[in-house]
């Protein structure tokens, strides 16, 4: 029995679960995770029971979470509907991005940016949408380090932001800030945001 590895052991419990259960008199022979008062086999049913609570705990935790991020992102769309909405009726739309789309979509600033000068928009330097995009149409990211140049006077309530490609033939983005990362749970409806913005400003 000495070429028995405790690996096997384990597979065979692993493929045979109810192989202690019918054999309850080798409880007692086992040396038990933890000694407590009592028999020995109670010693085997407190680790099991323990083990069990810990895995029940934490399916219960991701179910929350899970269910969370649903409602958030759920949140997310209908905020992102709204803005839409007003980005269409609005008379101008740097305006409505900096004044009403915060309120609207939950976050503490929005911007438009892009590489040459525009009244009301956040200039970068050139190159600088497709060194941040790299191909990508939306980008989310936690305490970015160059959140001076995006977001200005808000950059100090950066925790998250999401940038925004939007479609136009000179690189220009939508920047969001946010101090609550739970405002930008995802950038699912950001795209839909982004092309929206597109048609607008061209």
């Amino acid at each position: 029995m000495t070429d028995i590895r405790p690996a096997d052991v384990e597979d065979f419990l692993r493929a045979n679960p109810s192989f202690l259960a019918a054999r309850p008199e080798l409880y007692r022979v086992l040396v038990p995770p933890q000694r407590v008062h009592g028999e020995v086999l109670a010693d085997h049913m407190t680790a099991m029971v323990r083990i069990e609570r810990a895995h029940a705990a934490a399916q219960q935790e991701r179910a929350e979470r899970v269910l969370y991020a649903g409602r958030a992102a759920s949140g997310l769309a209908e905020r992102v509907h709204e803005a839409v909405l007003a980005l269409i009726a609005a008379p101008d739309v740097a305006d409505c991005v900096t004044q009403e789309l915060p309120h609207l979509l939950g976050v503490d600033a929005a911007s438009l940016c892009c590489e040459t000068f525009r009244p009301r928009w956040t200039s970068l330097p050139p190159g600088a949408v497709a060194a941040l995009m790299r191909g990508r149409t939306v980008l989310s990211r936690d305490r970015p380090a160059d959140a001076v140049l995006l977001h200005a006077e808000a950059a100090l309530l950066a925790e998250r932001d999401v940038l925004v490609r939007l479609p136009t033939a000179e690189p220009m983005l939508l920047a969001l800030v946010s101090r609550d990362p739970a405002a930008l749970p995802g950038t699912q409806y950001f795209p839909f945001l982004g092309r929206v913005l597109g048609a607008l400003i061209a």
